[in-house]
């Protein structure tokens, strides 16, 4: 075989491969056009751990906002506005929505993951460990540790987002550092029950026993004010006893401060 009958040969299987790629193009676009979304799964992955939304809440969000998509054809859905819809959902950390060819709408989702929430006045507010804020959500509480009184947050109930101001993000930053503290040592978050933002400013720390208030102030220092708190209960509280003192002031360097 020579070389132009070769090359005359390799053009017409070019060509024929081209022509069947293309048909099956088609063939696959016809077929989707003539598919039709016949029903949506809705996959929470965490949601062994949060329940803020299930499969009628996300359904409920995409046709009030999109419109029912069963019954309408796949090649007609716009799966970008779909996802941009459910990732609107304050308490939806990410989603990923897509088709399969059986018809169906999949949404597949994790949630946010509070790690406390805010309680000023009327306004509840949850945070992430990312400091993310988002609204308390219908029907599902989580348990994790409240701060109230006078939360230095310009913010609405409805909320959604980091602190605008720079300030505020470095103190929710803080406040969830403090919290985290709390957490990982073991005892502090089990046996701390209330945490208070005083008129001033000052973090108050109420224990499950006892009637003493800790002064904590400024959500910084924070393994040295425990360590003071430590002290406090295994050298100040056997020596006078329980209940003795009924404030304990952490926030001033390098002493404690108690008062009856």
């Amino acid at each position: 075989m020579n070389r132009l009958t070769r090359y005359i040969l390799a053009a017409i299987f070019g060509g024929l491969t081209v022509v069947l790629l293309c048909a099956a193009y088609t063939s696959e676009s016809l077929k989707k056009k003539k598919t039709a979304c016949s029903g949506i799964e809705v996959c929470v992955l965490d949601s062994s751990i949060n329940g803020f939304v299930g499969k009628e809440r996300i359904i409920g969000c995409i046709a009030g906002k999109y419109g029912n998509p069963v019954g309408r054809p796949l090649s007609g859905l716009d799966i970008a506005a779909i996802e941009k819809t459910t990732d609107s959902l304050s308490a939806v950390r990410k989603s990923e929505v897509y088709v399969t060819k059986d018809g169906i709408l999949h949404v597949s989702l994790t949630q946010r993951t509070p790690v406390l929430r805010f309680q000023k006045d009327s306004i509840g507010l949850y945070a992430d460990a990312e400091g993310v804020l988002f609204p308390l959500q219908p029907g599902y509480t989580a348990h994790v540790p409240i701060i109230d009184g006078n939360i230095p947050l310009n913010v609405g109930k409805d909320f959604q987002g980091r602190p605008v101001t720079g300030r505020e993000r470095q103190w929710t930053r803080q406040i969830i550092g403090l919290v985290s503290y709390m957490r990982d040592g073991g005892i502090w978050l089990k046996n701390i029950v209330q945490i208070h933002v005083d008129e001033k400013g000052d973090l108050i720390l109420i224990p499950d026993e006892g009637r003493e208030k800790f002064i904590f102030g400024q959500p910084d220092s924070i393994e040295e004010k425990f360590r003071k708190m430590e002290l406090y209960y295994m050298s100040i509280v056997p020596d006078k006893g329980k209940d003795f003192y009924s404030t304990v002031n952490l926030k001033y360097d390098g002493r404690i401060i108690c008062r009856k």
